[in-house]
């Protein structure tokens, strides 16, 4: 029998999915996530987020969702950290105690998308300091499209997210290669 030597897995695509209702408070959340992690290298159209009225009293509306991927690759156990910065960035941008702008940290690798959140669930793994992860999505090599879990967020598994998310699992590639990954 051969011994399994641990080894630390590859970079992933660091993105951010933000909620927002005013392109303005976008702007302020995109300077800030760029000063935390780098310059944007993809950036989604933004696609009216209409899943629930749950951020409507919170953000007013309409609501749009837009994804942020970044050019540096990260390290998979850096997502816990990530979302406290996350976190804080959007506590920044808040008016009283209502959210301007929901920020939503995950990575994507070649075979999965994750997402952190401070939120608790049968299906989540705790990593750190209130944080919890939990693959939303699997690629499927044989299908050549990612599949959602169980429990994914409606919106992750829409189509149109799905196109983007497999537009940037082929740059993952790309920056994977010119980073000698």
């Amino acid at each position: 029998m051969r011994r399994r030597i641990p080894r630390a897995p590859a970079k992933a695509l660091l993105f951010v999915g933000t909620l927002f209702s005013n392109e303005e408070h976008l702007a302020k959340a995109r300077r800030s996530l760029e000063e935390h992690f780098g310059e944007i290298i993809m950036e989604s159209p933004a696609l009216e987020w209409d899943f629930s009225d749950y951020y409507r009293e919170e953000m007013g509306g309409p609501i749009y969702r837009r994804f942020l991927f970044f050019r540096e690759l990260t390290e998979q156990d850096k997502i816990a950290s990530i979302k406290l910065i996350t976190n804080e960035i959007e506590k920044e941008l808040s008016t009283g105690d209502k959210r301007n702008i929901n920020l939503d940290p995950g990575y994507l690798t070649l075979a999965k998308l994750v997402l952190a959140t401070t939120k608790d669930y049968s299906h989540r793994l705790y990593l750190k300091d209130g944080i919890y992860a939990e693959v939303t999505l699997m690629y499927q090599k044989q299908k050549g499209r990612f599949i959602p879990n169980i429990n994914t967020y409606r919106d992750y598994a829409d189509s149109r997210y799905q196109r983007i998310f497999h537009i940037a699992r082929g740059l993952l590639c790309l920056l994977s290669k010119s980073a000698g990954v």
